[in-house]
């Protein structure tokens, strides 16, 4: 017969080992973010190989409990769990830099990198934590008539605190005190529950391991012209400083810019520039315009110059880049922008104002969010549009594959009577519903003077869009699917990430200003 005594703590250890598991799996999406993103790529990499990690700990567990059924040896098992967790922080960094580098000269892109990285990474400490729960069924078997409520406890007690071990770090502690010391509380709480089955000399690793929260983080991921980088709840975020003076809104991997900021102009050469031809465009003067996705305020900015008399709702979910875009990147340069810290579309929906003008700019890159792609999205959109206003969407591309963007365009074709396509980049595309009726081509005229030659390759290439594809709605928008299937046949011909950026717009020059000095 257990004691009661060991079955409490017994309890503890699958306990806070439930704890530990689910808090690597969250630190795990957070080390990987600022080098291979979040995108349903990483994470299914993530979640995948935990599974796997904790199917072999399970096996391996229970055959090694077989054999040495003594709480002395599960509780080195915990200590070595604790100690490999306690190094993941500080391997990572170099790992993950290396393995990006290496990566990417060979073109392998995010699926095979973040795969590799993930498994070298978590292999052992996953594993050693799905070692726990069968070793300690073993030990509390002591009754065989009551094995099934043995083993339903511990298994209860696990999953409470793999509860515990998603809620608290993605809601508390990431956001309080970052992903290293998450990391290295989790493995000192391990370290403690191994404690517990061996005798008072190894208190020592669990005080050694808490010792390692002192540790300064330092920087996140090295970057040249690092001006300041945080983690939010939602993402990594850094603004960097270019050789020309231009300041750079980045999220998790940094592959692609968010926000630019320029000290001479507020033009940009890349994909913001487009929405600057969207006034002229309603069949009234602009009052009320919408962006959902305002990032660092870059199309605000350029609104502010060239529109100053528009009123803007900029709604951007994470304050964390608003904060950035403040800070460095000229988003209080529109004193008629009104930012709203929101989800784009449930804003709209609660929405009682009219809008001449709607931007959707929003992306988790490389995806953007399916919920703005939708029929029902598209219907309340026009709703909350005046007559003649319009909605214009910033579409990513992928050369040689259009499917993405001809799905949306024919998504939005049926819910508005007029849609279009100005195929303005290599990477991205314009894409926009007017709501009125009409069949001749939008034409751009009475734009700012500086930005003529943008008009004139508007008008030329303007388009209708595609309505040949099945539209998207709430229950079904293949989003991801149809960017993730791109991306692959992408770097399977030969595309990667690291090579150079392909050409923006021929009309722009960017100016060479002195470096700016960083806002404290």
């Amino acid at each position: 017969m257990v004691p009661p005594k060991a079955q409490r703590t017994l309890g503890l250890v699958v306990f806070l080992a439930g704890v530990a598991s689910l808090t690597v799996e969250i630190g795990a999406s957070r080390l990987l973010a600022p080098f291979f993103g979040n995108s349903t790529i990483v994470w299914s990499n993530i979640i995948g190989l935990i599974l796997i990690y904790l199917s072999i700990g399970y096996w391996v567990g229970g055959r090694i409990a077989d054999r040495h059924p003594t709480h002395t040896a599960l509780g080195r098992v915990l200590v070595a769990a604790a100690v490999a967790v306690a190094l993941l922080p500080f391997v990572a960094k170099p790992f993950l830099t290396a393995a990006l580098h290496a990566f990417n000269d060979l073109s392998a892109g995010a699926v095979v990198t973040s795969f590799a990285a993930t498994l070298a990474l978590f292999a052992l400490p996953v594993t050693l934590l799905g070692m726990v729960s069968p070793f300690a069924i073993r030990l509390a078997l002591g009754d065989l008539t009551k094995a099934g409520a043995t083993a339903g406890r511990l298994y209860a007690l696990s999953t409470a605190g793999a509860i515990v071990g998603t809620f608290v770090p993605a809601l508390i502690t990431i956001p309080l005190i970052g992903t290293q010391r998450t990391l290295l509380a989790s493995a000192t709480l391990i370290a403690l529950a191994g404690v517990l089955l061996l005798s008072t000399r190894w208190v020592i690793i669990a005080v050694a391991t808490a010792a390692l929260i002192a540790i300064p983080v330092g920087t996140i991921k090295d970057q040249a012209g690092l001006l300041f980088e945080t983690e939010s709840p939602y993402q990594y975020v850094q603004v960097t400083a270019g050789p020309d003076g231009s300041r750079t809104l980045q999220l998790n991997e940094g592959l692609v810019a968010h926000s630019i900021w320029r000290a001479d102009t507020v033009l940009t050469g890349g994909e913001w520039d487009m929405f600057t031809l969207m006034p002229p465009l309603v069949g009234h003067s602009v009052k009320n315009i919408l962006i959902i996705g305002n990032a660092g305020g870059t199309t605000a900015r350029e609104f502010g110059k060239y529109y100053p008399d528009a009123a803007i709702d900029g709604v951007e979910i994470d304050p964390a880049v608003t904060d950035a875009g403040r800070r460095f990147l000229g988003l209080g340069d529109n004193p008629r922008l009104v930012v709203h810290e929101a989800d784009g579309r449930p804003f709209l929906a609660t929405s009682t104002q009219m809008y001449d003008l709607i931007i959707v700019d929003a992306y988790k890159q490389p995806y953007i969010p399916f919920q703005l792609t939708t029929q029902e999205f598209f219907t309340d959109a026009r709703r909350h549009l005046t007559t003649g206003g319009i909605i214009a969407l910033n579409v990513e591309t992928i050369p040689g594959d259009l499917e993405l963007s001809e799905t949306v365009e024919s998504t939005l074709g049926s819910v508005f009577p007029q849609a279009w396509r100005w195929p303005a980049m290599n990477l991205n595309e314009l894409v926009l519903g007017i709501n009125a009726p009409g069949s001749t081509a939008p034409h751009v005229s009475g734009a700012p003077g500086d930005i003529d030659s943008l008009v004139t390759l508007f008008n030329e290439q303007v388009q209708p869009a595609n309505r040949t594809r099945e539209p998207m709605t709430d229950d079904r928008a293949p989003v991801e699917w149809l960017t993730d299937r791109s991306l692959i046949q992408y770097i399977a011909s030969g595309g990667g990430l690291s090579e150079p950026p392909l050409p923006t717009y021929p009309y722009f020059v960017p100016p060479t200003p002195p470096a700016p000095t960083a806002t404290p």
